[in-house]
């Protein structure tokens, strides 16, 4: 009887959110001639308080996001579709004193959670005296890979690529410190992360530890361009068998880049990983160029290649596992997508229409060919 409540609640739940999509943008194409000062209005209902030069606490802002997939993956063999609440976040940015800033953000899941908050995401402490400085000490993100290094709000595609879900570690929020900053054309971030169990708070420091490092270099005055980032990252992780933020891997070095002259943007990257605990050691690449049409729209193209020295090394994308639980060691995607932006990456629907085939030597449940279609709502503040 129970069951059948949860699944009665599961189906309500996802027709409103159906409906929520739907509505909603039907209430921004009716805004779509809107200027960005009606925009630009709105979302500045989120701050709730300004101080002034003498206040302890500076700002009061808000802060979320809310995404909506609706999906459909087919293998040829099996099928599989579902309207699905990818992400819901809230929480508080609170600016006090000079240079400081406390963000307390939390994801919570009302479609299929029991319970409904699941964990705590950004929860942290900022001082950014300047440009070349800032320190943070809390839960936040350790940020490498190019995807890795891309706010879920920022994507240009529905999902991360499949390097990032096997080479970055997707847990994304790790308890650490860090001190990031930007020296003219230079940018460097390095922190201390804790690798250990997770749990719903800040997780528990009972593994290793890991060291992430990056370095970066923007040659877009060379390119003539509005930017030209090459980033260096690497990643050095304690093999302890209590690690829960992390993937089972080593040693990571990243080399990205990302690049954008006029309506023209291309990004790139090559990683490797060298892995313990049965994981094999891993080699992907990433090529994902697109364009800026007129009327703010986007097309992305991507391309993804990742690969295991062993087999049963890689795993599958977030709607492939659902036709596909086993893993391979060979997997190519090809990725194409169309983007509509009411209000940048604030406000905006994304589509993209997925080719993934992947070889399993071992023969024991990776093998996988199929196509996928996504369309998802993006909303944040």
């Amino acid at each position: 009887m129970r069951n059948g409540f949860r699944s009665e609640r599961a189906s309500a739940i996802k027709s409103r959110i159906a409906a929520l999509i739907v509505l909603t943008m039907i209430g921004a194409t009716a805004n779509a001639q809107s200027t960005t000062e009606r925009f630009d209005a709105l979302w500045s209902r989120a701050r709730l308080y300004t101080g002034d030069a003498d206040s302890f606490i500076k700002s009061v802002q808000l802060s979320g996001r809310f995404q909506v997939d609706q999906a459909y993956v087919d293998s040829g063999d099996e099928e599989h579709s579902e309207t699905n609440l990818r992400r819901m976040r809230l929480g508080v940015k609170v600016a006090f004193l000079e240079h400081f800033l406390l963000h307390a953000e939390a994801e919570y899941d009302p479609q299929d959670g029991e319970p409904v908050y699941q964990r705590l995401t950004d929860t942290y402490v900022a001082w950014s005296p300047n440009d070349a400085v800032e320190i943070t000490v809390g839960k936040h993100g350790a940020p490498f890979t190019m995807d890795g290094m891309t706010s879920s709000k920022n994507l240009i595609t529905i999902d991360r690529s499949n390097l990032a879900n096997n080479i970055w570690f997707t847990e994304e929020y790790v308890p650490g410190v860090s001190v990031a900053g930007e020296i003219a054309k230079f940018s460097y971030n390095a922190g201390i992360f804790s690798s250990g169990d997770i749990d719903r708070g800040f997780g528990d420091s009972n593994g290793g530890e890991f060291f992430l490092g990056t370095v970066g270099y923007d040659f877009a005055s060379r390119f003539g361009a509005e930017k030209a980032q090459l980033n260096v990252n690497y990643v050095d992780n304690d093999p302890d068998p209590n690690n829960g933020f992390t993937r089972p891997l080593e040693q990571v070095v990243s080399v990205n880049f990302d690049f954008a002259k006029d309506r023209f943007g291309l990004r790139t990257d090559i990683s490797t990983a060298h892995g313990y605990l049965g994981q094999s050691d891993l080699t992907a690449v990433m090529v994902m160029p697109y364009w800026n049409l007129r009327n703010s729209n986007q097309l992305v193209w991507r391309y993804t290649y990742v690969d295991s020295d062993e087999p049963n090394g890689v795993r599958f994308g977030r709607y492939e596992r659902e036709l596909e639980s086993g893993r391979g060691d060979d997997y190519r995607e090809v990725y194409f997508g169309v983007n509509h932006y009411w209000y940048g990456h604030k406000l905006k629907l994304q589509s993209g229409l997925q080719y993934v085939d992947m070889d399993d030597r071992a023969g024991d449940g990776g093998a996988f060919s199929g196509w996928s279609w996504t369309t998802g709502f993006r909303i944040s503040w």
